[in-house]
Formats: structure tokens, sequence, C-alpha cells
């Protein structure tokens, strides 16, 4: 079940629907792409064909940004949302309990190094098998590694377009496996950035606390969000 937005189908799970979805393209027969999608991801897909078509190819697409979920609801829809780091947590957790191989992919190499390490001391038995830092020149050479260790879960934290494209292209040379791109959750994980507090998760505000905490991302959000919003009740009123 899903609803359309911009174009764009959108997949309608409550969290523990989608976490049961992931779950089985684990155990696929392809390389599978989870794409949470957010406000910059439309902006960006409005720009560029390549990776509009990335979106409308991935396996599945949740709403991660708030933005996302308003502007369903001023379009008559609702679709629950659904954030990328908790849904990434999450099958990490999963996949603990199965001794599923994981990979992890993005940051600075200390980041990442962190990141794995309070990972593995949350998630008892979590197996990762195979974990890189975001700075590689060559994403063949990477390729290449992961097909050596064929995880199953492969988490990539390159930013977005980025990790879209290099997951898209995965596609066509991994071994069976579920990729979600899972933007700056590393930096989280890692105790190198605060996550919101609890009242901002749940009033789906941590996009306005990281911007009142880390006021570089203004120039990101705004105007971006108030143009993303105000593009889709002109596409409303075209419909």
């Amino acid at each position: 079940m899903s609803v359309e937005l911009l174009g764009f189908n959108i997949d309608n799970y409550s969290f523990e629907e989608a976490v049961v979805r992931a779950k089985n393209m684990i155990d696929g027969h392809k390389v599978s792409q989870v794409v949470t999608i957010n406000p910059e991801m439309f902006q960006c897909a409005e720009k560029d064909a390549d990776f509009a078509n990335i979106i409308k190819e991935a396996e599945m697409v949740i709403p991660d940004g708030v933005g996302v979920k308003i502007a369903l609801k001023l379009t008559g829809k609702k679709a629950d949302r659904i954030p990328g780091i908790d849904f990434a947590k999450r099958l990490l957790t999963e996949a603990s309990k199965s001794d599923i191989p994981t990979a992890i992919i993005g940051a600075k190499e200390e980041v990442i190094e962190k990141a794995v390490d309070n990972l593995q001391k949350e998630i008892k038995g979590l197996n990762i098998v195979y974990y890189h830092n975001g700075y590689f020149d060559s994403d063949e050479e990477i390729y290449r590694e992961l097909k050596a260790k064929s995880p199953k879960l492969i988490l990539v934290a390159l930013g977005s377009p980025k990790q879209e494209v290099f997951i898209y292209n995965a596609k066509k040379v991994l071994n069976p496996a579920l990729m979600i791109g899972i933007g700056g959750s590393l930096d989280v994980w890692s105790g190198n950035v605060k996550r919101a507090p609890k009242i901002f998760q749940i009033l789906g505000l941590e996009w306005l606390y990281r911007t009142i905490t880390q006021p570089s991302r203004f120039k990101r959000i705004f105007p971006a969000l108030p143009l993303f919003l105000m593009k889709v009740i002109n596409y409303k009123d075209k419909i």
C-alpha cells in the first residue's frame, strides 16, 4: 500500500509493518534498496532525473522527514513517519537475533570506529563483518570488499544523494542484501552528535532541535522546507 506525492510513491506502513517488510527483503534473492525520503530529496529529484529514477525504482520508500508527513496531510493523505535512524537501529537489533552479517559504510574513520564499537556494546550478538569510512575514491573497490564479505544488511551513511546512488549501483554487482541510506546516523551512534530530546522526537521536531544546536544547518533547511510545502500545495491544486 502506498500514497503518491509529487509523482513519487511512498510506502504507507506502520513502523512494525516496515520492519517486517525489511526483514523479508533481507532474506530475499536480490539487492533491495530502502530510501528514507525527506523534503531535500524531493528538491534534488526535481533537478536530477537520474536521482528521481533511483527513488522510483527503490523497493521501499518510507517517509523520514516530518515535512513529508505535513505535505501528505496537505494533499489529504497520511502515512506514519518512520525516522530512518530508529528504523536502521531496529533492523540492526533484528539482525543480531539471527546472526545476520551486517556492514556499515560512511563518516570519518574515527566516527565509524566509535559508532561500530558503541553499537556492538549496545546490541549483543551484532555481527558486523565489514565497515569502512565514507572517504574512498573507488566505489568498485568497496563493492569488491562487500561482495567478499557477503553482508545481508548494509547501512550506507554517505549523505544524500551520494548514498542512494551508491546503493543503486550496488544492485548490479553485490550478493543479495538489504541496503539503506542512513544519512548522519553514525554521528549520533558514535556520540559525536547528541540526538534531540525525546519530546522533540515524539513531535517530529528533531530538525528544529538540530537547527537550533547546529545553526549551519539553517541554510540547508530554509528555504528548502517552505518551498517544498508550497510546491505541494500548488501540485494539489493542479490535480
